[in-house]
């Protein structure tokens, strides 16, 4: 039974108590029914079709809760913003209190999830709805949610062993590298995870700041090998877009944190952005900014197993974009990278008396090469990076497709299904 015809709708909620803020569920939701602010994740019940894709790739299962509620008494955007908790749920006797009968609840409860047709008959193009939410069939097995809200232990110490800044002095800018140490205390983690740092203190209302997601910027092994530490890629916005000063609470806090200072982790996070681990795997990495995070800890595994001489990777291809050559991170060490390990190409949009060049027009200018990618079944894509590059490059990809005579339904299909198109962006 359509929802639509029924007094009661199972409206689709997301646990703040649980919720990292970390965008993966708006980004991929396909009808744009999920929005937050500064505080919340929410969903619109008005847009929400119940299609599930937001579900799997929920790094901590805050996405999947439930409540039966009167469809004229559904919980606004506004009060879910509001939210510190979920409500609980309703009984039976107040949903009869409420107007909705016996029958109605039970077919509520009974309804399945159907996806809304889109009436205009064209949906636009959303390039999300071609990310992957498994990983590669040969990828490592992922530890997560080891520390956190729902796990025995809440938080884990993580003491500080490096800060520096790896971009140039900028005015609107600071980009940090930052080294965490663990000691003796379990945190393993694999490229393209994440964790979540909480700041100290509390915010404007009072309450303590919810944790703030990070990007692991190291390898399995960790930033120096053999030793339990990670790394973090952090860019601190000094101008907000109106040329006002702001200052992240927690950018602000982690990019000012010295040598032998301790912070408060949860995590890991991610099961999906994983990369493959088996010979002549091909891996494409797409970014901007401080989404090269996940992309330097790929590459500086590739890295080390190339040293060892125990592993036959395949290609790499980076491109990675920024407004100058000033505000890219890592820009002096990717270019001391041996050329016949890894193909990278920088696009700059704001370079004084240059035309703006974004990563989507590199990579159709590479189209001979990603087209002869794009037909081995062994190339995996990441795209990491500010949300409004996501539609652009999944654009590039399928005019790339169409160039090396590829249907682009068939490959993305297959990218799809076999984990080797990931879109994270935020």
């Amino acid at each position: 039974m359509d929802q639509s015809d029924v007094g009661v709708i199972k409206q689709h909620l997301i646990d703040p108590e649980i919720c990292i803020r970390c965008n993966t569920c708006e980004s991929i939701c396909p009808v744009q029914a999920i929005t937050h602010d500064s505080r919340n994740y929410v969903v619109d019940a008005v847009k929400c079709n119940l299609c599930m894709d937001c579900i799997s790739p929920c790094p901590t299962g805050s996405i999947d809760n439930w409540r039966q509620v009167p469809k004229v008494r559904a919980y606004s955007i506004d009060e879910q913003l509001g939210w510190d908790v979920l409500p609980p749920e309703l009984s039976a006797d107040e949903l009869a209190a409420a107007g909705a009968g016996a029958d109605a609840v039970a077919d509520a409860a009974a309804a399945q999830p159907a996806a809304a047709a889109d009436p205009t008959g064209e949906a636009p193009f959303v390039g999300a709805q071609f990310g992957a939410t498994v990983p590669p069939w040969s990828a490592a097995h992922a530890y997560t949610n080891l520390y956190g809200p729902k796990a025995a232990e809440k938080t884990i110490t993580a003491t500080v062993t490096g800060n520096v800044r790896v971009t140039e002095v900028g005015r609107e800018y600071d980009t940090h590298h930052i080294v965490l140490d663990f000691g003796a205390m379990p945190f393993p983690v694999l490229e393209g995870q994440s964790i979540g740092i909480i700041p100290p203190g509390t915010d404007a209302s009072g309450r303590p700041h919810h944790a703030r997601q990070y990007s692991v910027a190291s390898p399995r092994n960790g930033e120096r090998p053999g030793y339990n530490n990670l790394s973090l890629t952090i860019k601190r916005v000094l101008e907000d877009h109106q040329g006002n000063p702001v200052r992240g609470v927690a950018s602000n806090y982690m990019c000012d944190l010295q040598v032998g200072d301790t912070v408060q982790v949860i995590g890991p996070f991610g099961t999906s952005f994983l990369m493959p681990n088996h010979p002549r795997s091909n891996i494409v990495m797409i970014c901007t900014g401080t989404g090269s995070a996940p992309m330097r800890a790929m590459t500086e595994w590739r890295r080390r197993l190339r040293q060892s001489g125990k592993f036959e990777g395949g290609k790499l291809m980076l491109f990675f974009g920024a407004r100058t050559k000033e505000e890219l991170p890592y820009f002096g060490p990717l270019q001391n990278l041996p050329k016949d390990f890894i193909d990278i190409h920088f696009a700059f949009s704001r370079t004084p008396g240059q035309p703006k060049t974004y990563v989507q027009d590199l990579m159709r200018q590479r189209a001979a090469d990603l087209g002869a990618l794009l037909k081995d079944r062994n190339t995996c894509l990441y795209v990491c990076g500010l949300k409004s590059m996501e539609d652009g490059v999944v654009l590039a990809l399928r005019d790339v497709a169409a160039q090396a005579g590829l249907s682009w339904d068939d490959v993305a299909a297959s990218l799809k299904r076999e984990g080797r198109l990931h879109l994270e962006t935020y």
